[in-house]
């Protein structure tokens, strides 16, 4: 049954944010540095696989793909909290609050499915070498990086859709940026249906990541039964992956603790901390891992910073 408080608020509160007076402006330029980190970082590894050949292949695109999500994440998060910042009401306009939870939702939603994606390439890679070009073709990474990109826009379309449609008693969100679950507990109406939806999608999302850890352990009980040569070349491949994919369970564990419990009676400091973690570590952490441990992207990266440093006099 339908609440007499409910109404459509043309604006959503964001509580979390404090007055932290002066100290505001060393906060934006810390935020503002965090930001232009992840945009360089990520950008390097972009132009670095687009523009060396060497580099076209299923595992760099992979990893192409998951530098651009760093940015989309991060631009759906970054302008609008830098904004925030500086300003003394945290208000935010509907369609803007509605607009942020997809796109920071599917950065979420993709980071899972372009793990898996990495997980089986290294997997044929690995254990069956010989059929790698005729699984891994272009016309199967295209394929799959579709589904991979189509399955959560739809299906965090369709949450938002449940949840955009709820009459709301309230306007207020514990929070440093729109999320869906704040909202869903303002509904005046019993949000069953939404919490069902909600949790089905996250169970589809967790499969990757089981798969992910199944697919992992498959590779390293072929590299039981391998030589140390073997061995030490799979790790080198793997290790990047496996970071990555530790780093970003961490992620999501604190996002979704701070999703169900109460924040408004935890501690505001680990509040903020669990609510920027997983926007925060995995776009810098990305880029820097595989930056720095894949001697193919390590080298090309080099040479290019080299080239530049000598200069068109020095090259000649």
């Amino acid at each position: 049954m339908m609440s007499n408080n409910s109404f459509t608020p043309e604006y959503f509160q964001l509580t979390l944010f404090t007055d932290s007076g002066p100290l505001r402006y060393l906060f934006f330029c810390l935020c503002l540095l965090v930001y232009m980190t992840i945009i360089s970082a990520n950008v390097v590894i972009i132009l670095t696989v687009c523009q060396e050949k060497s580099l076209h292949q299923p595992m760099y695109i992979f990893i192409s793909c998951l530098c651009l999500n760093s940015l989309y994440g991060s631009a759906g998060f970054f302008p609008r909290f830098l904004m925030d910042i500086l300003s003394d009401t945290h208000l935010i306009s509907r369609a803007s609050c509605f607009i942020q939870i997809y796109v920071i939702y599917t950065y979420a939603s993709y980071e899972p499915t372009i793990l898996s994606i990495m997980a089986y390439d290294r997997f044929v890679a690995i254990c069956q070498p010989l059929h790698y070009h005729s699984k891994m073709t272009f016309r199967m990474v295209r394929h799959i990086l579709i589904f991979a990109l189509l399955y959560p826009a739809f299906a965090i379309g369709f949450i938002l859709y449940l949840t955009v449609r709820l009459p709301l008693c309230g306007n207020k969100l514990h929070r440093l940026f729109c999320s869906n679950w704040p909202v869903v507990r303002l509904s005046c109406v019993d949000p069953t249906l939404n919490n069902i939806v909600a949790q089905y999608v996250l169970i589809t999302f967790f499969a990757p990541l089981l798969f992910v850890l199944s697919t992992y352990l498959r590779i390293l009980l072929v590299c039981r039964r391998s030589s140390s040569e073997f061995r030490g070349k799979a790790l080198q491949t793997c290790l990047p992956h496996i970071v990555t994919f530790v780093t970003y369970l961490f992620s999501v564990f604190c996002d979704l603790t701070l999703t169900r419990l109460e924040t408004d009676k935890m501690n505001p400091n680990i509040a903020v901390v669990f609510s920027l973690e997983y926007l925060i570590i995995p776009p810098i952490n990305n880029p820097l891992v595989y930056g720095l441990t894949l001697s193919q992207i390590k080298r090309v990266i080099f040479r290019f910073l080299k080239i530049h440093k000598l200069g068109p006099a020095d090259k000649i």
